[in-house]
């Protein structure tokens, strides 16, 4: 699951970066962050200890990666690039959920001939199906600062967006809060369900880890 994961967290916030790149913001690309180097985007205790934790803990993945910054003054249309950025994230997820199941569609033709190439492929397929519908619907929870709460604070009137960005301090707490209730995982659940099976090889992905 580690590989699925990093390439999750690391094209999920490249993706934040090139679309504020071409709406007017390069910062990202300035501070060397407009790359597929895991290194550069990797927070120990987001990424890498509290993914597993909580996996192990709750079945449930709940990690962040370091953000990619962006100078929202920068962008030529405030408030509609501001969700173009903030829907870059999960738009990315979806992409990289549907390859990785194209991933297994891969290792189950392999099977027959190579098992030992066939495996790792469809195990690291499905593993990267369910991270990546995982982090694509917790982040566009209407939550600031997750994607989705961007997007909300976006659509919002000007004063109500104001209003909604105030809650941004409180959003992690909200979240752990969620988390720790169980609420996150009903919430969620269904629409992660929901939506890998629209994918290809979704009964596999389920068979492997429901």
């Amino acid at each position: 699951m580690v590989l699925p994961l990093l390439f999750a967290v690391t094209v999920h916030e490249t993706a934040h970066g090139w679309m504020a790149s071409k709406l007017g913001d390069n910062t990202a690309r300035m501070m060397g962050r407009l790359t597929l180097n895991p290194i550069a985007h990797i927070d120990l205790m987001g990424t890498i200890v509290v993914p597993i934790v909580t996996f192990l803990l709750t079945g449930f993945i709940f990690g962040w990666a370091k953000p990619v910054p962006v100078n929202w003054k920068h962008l030529h249309h405030l408030r509609r690039d501001m969700a173009l950025v903030a829907l870059a994230g999960p738009g990315a997820n979806l992409l990289m959920g549907i390859l990785w199941a194209f991933t297994i569609k891969v290792g189950v033709m392999l099977w027959d001939s190579s098992q030992w190439i066939a495996l790792p492929l469809i195990y690291m397929g499905a593993a990267g199906v369910l991270i990546n519908v995982i982090l694509m619907m917790l982040n566009l929870l209407p939550i600031v600062p997750l994607d989705g709460g961007r997007v909300v604070t976006a659509l919002l009137p000007p004063k109500l967006a104001v209003a909604y960005s105030r809650l941004e301090p409180y959003g992690l707490f909200i979240i752990i809060g969620l988390l720790a209730t169980g609420l996150l995982n009903r919430i969620l659940w269904p629409l992660v369900v929901g939506t890998i099976d629209l994918l290809p090889a979704a009964g596999l992905v389920k068979q492997i880890f429901f």
